[in-house]
């Protein structure tokens, strides 16, 4: 949400915890939420938290449910014991674990009830709502001094029109009127938002239905969703990804919405497009928009390739400042087949210049003898665009890096650039879904003046996360944007 770029939080002393049974519990003397938060902060400590799913856990016995976990963050960064699982088997989440409901498909999330803690919005696009099967939903767990508890539906208007209501998410201040609004897509053309005044016991204020020019049907729809202020005016834009239909043919592509006191109105479409993350890398006020084409995209059948759209105030600027793939002067490695180049994309500031940084996951790079293992490019930001002058890559056989390079582990599943220990420095978490034959893992890197460095970089695995390793869980299939 635009709004967390101008905070500025002073950061306490970190609050003693008692950990029973791996799950985080706040002495008497806990945090309490500051007048100035991030979005992502669900206790209220002044540090932000990490959300890494795991959609197709076994839970209670059965497949495919899905499960979160949040790894809270502290002085120290994110450990294994600071952590909370949640699935819908927990206490106070709407729902029951069922087969193949993959809860936690998608996470967003923002302070929807206003009272200084962020909350945690999860979709569960493959949850049988009534007979409606594969109907979908999503939840809004609450933040809390003692972190997430507690929880509500969010629920369908319009169940008849599409199927995997949940299976797209994004939350922001649309209107304009300092309220977290949430967008949920699905396979139909609609978005529906429901608009900010959440209460825990009403739920949002309001909805309406964004019809958007997309393909419906099975696999299509709102792919993903996100938001920022891509025209700088304090109001936070939609920025929907999907296959984008015109008058003659339909391609893969990212509409953006300029949002305002009056609603939702069309910008632009930016064309051959699936992937989008969003912040401000030239520094001059407005968001902007990295774009990926990771399966090749119309102009290269290759390894795939990433845009920047520079926003203004009259919106985003349809033509890219740049496209970058693995055949650009300085980027590590080449351009070849099936690479998912641009698969995950984050924006975020690791070295403390202002200016946002980029990170590129191409989770089927093969690296020696090792296939389809996955590594992830990191480009500076700059008053031009991002540079590829001076890019890093990292994978597991990278030095300091924990694990080594297998086949198959998807280094790169998902990627996430944010300040985990509150040294004003970006982290960078990458996800690896594949790893230990679809056991998955998670790793974190800290952030600096110098760029992203691998000293202190931690790694855990599933079955210390607490997620049962049981029918290939897929733990960092995603992350909170």
């Amino acid at each position: 949400m635009n709004r967390s770029r101008f905070l500025h939080i002073t950061l306490a002393a970190a609050t003693a915890v008692a950990l029973t049974g791996g799950v985080l519990t706040l002495t008497a003397g806990a945090a309490t939420a500051a007048t100035s938060k991030f979005t992502d902060d669900f206790n209220g400590d002044g540090y932000r938290d990490l959300v890494t799913t795991a959609p197709h856990a076994t839970v209670g016995g059965v497949k495919s449910a899905g499960a979160v976990v949040v790894n809270y963050g502290s002085a120290s960064g994110i450990s294994a014991s600071r952590r909370k699982v949640i699935t819908q088997n927990s206490s106070g989440i709407p729902g029951t674990a069922e087969s193949n409901d993959t809860f936690g498909a998608v996470v967003a999330s923002d302070d929807l009830n206003n009272d200084g803690y962020a909350d945690l919005v999860v979709g569960a696009p493959g949850e049988d709502v009534g007979d409606d099967t594969d109907g979908g939903t999503a939840a809004v767990i609450w933040g809390s001094a003692s972190g997430l508890s507690g929880a509500r539906t969010i629920s369908d208007p319009k169940s008849s029109s599409h199927d995997r209501f949940g299976q797209s998410l994004a939350v922001g201040d649309f209107s304009g009127d300092g309220k977290a609004d949430v967008a949920v897509g699905s396979t139909g053309k609609d978005v529906w938002i429901h608009k900010g005044g959440f209460t825990k016991s009403s739920g949002a204020a309001s909805r309406f239905e964004l019809t958007a020019s997309l393909q419906s049907g099975t696999g299509h729809g709102a792919v993903s969703l996100l938001s920022g202020d891509v025209n700088g005016d304090d109001t936070d834009d939609l920025i929907v990804n999907g296959t984008y239909v015109n008058t003659s043919s339909k391609y893969y592509g990212t509409l953006v919405y300029l949002g305002s006191t009056s609603g939702l109105t069309f910008d632009a479409v930016l064309e051959s497009h699936e992937q989008a993350a969003v912040g401000d890398i030239n520094g001059d006020g407005y968001d902007d928009l990295v774009t990926s084409a990771w399966w090749g995209g119309s102009t290269d059948e290759l390894g795939g390739s990433i845009s920047t759209h520079f926003g203004g105030s009259g919106g985003i600027h349809t033509d890219p400042r740049q496209t970058i793939d693995q055949d650009t002067p300085g980027i590590p490695g080449a351009d070849e087949s099936s690479d998912n180049f641009g698969h995950a994309v984050s924006l975020g500031d690791i070295d403390g210049d202002g200016l946002a940084d980029a990170a590129v996951s191409a989770d089927y790079e093969s690296i020696g003898d090792a296939t389809l293992t996955g590594s992830v490019t990191v480009l500076r930001g700059t008053p031009t665009g991002l540079s590829s002058s001076d890019a890093k890559v990292f994978h597991q056989d990278s030095a300091g890096v924990p694990g080594a390079n297998e086949d198959n582990d998807g280094f790169g599943s998902s990627v996430r650039l944010s300040d985990l220990n509150g040294d004003h420095h970006a982290d960078l978490s990458v996800g690896a879904k594949t790893e230990n034959h679809g056991d998955g893992a998670l790793w974190s890197l800290r952030g600096s003046s110098s760029g992203v460095t691998a000293k202190n970089a931690v790694s855990f695995g599933a079955a210390s996360e607490g997620i049962s390793t049981s029918g290939a869980p897929s733990f960092g299939a995603t992350m909170l944007r």
